[in-house]
């Protein structure tokens, strides 16, 4: 069954260490079999919604995302990125 990892950014602190971020994680990601399927700012938003960056990728399993997530290669983006962001990560199981 997929899965998708979903970002969203609260806050961003520091657009140095999120471009430091992005130039180790996009590679980490899909080179552990994640497809990027949105990201960016949102075109619309609704309800209590507030707009800000969200980022969408689709792996093939809960567990390829999470191992995504725990690989050397995301764990040194993830030190690149430091304090540069406040944001929620998760990962939700598709349907």
């Amino acid at each position: 069954m997929t899965a998708y990892w979903i970002s969203t950014y609260f806050e961003i602190r520091d657009e140095a260490k999120l471009r430091a971020y992005a130039e180790l994680a996009g590679p980490a990601l899909t080179g552990a079999g994640g497809t990027f399927l949105a990201r960016g700012l949102p075109a619309a938003v609704y309800e209590a919604a507030v707009e800000q960056r969200s980022v969408l990728i689709e792996f093939a399993s809960v567990a390829a995302a999470v191992a995504a997530h725990e690989s050397s290669a995301y764990q040194a983006a993830l030190a690149a990125l430091g304090d540069g962001v406040v944001r929620d990560l998760r990962i939700v199981p598709g349907v």
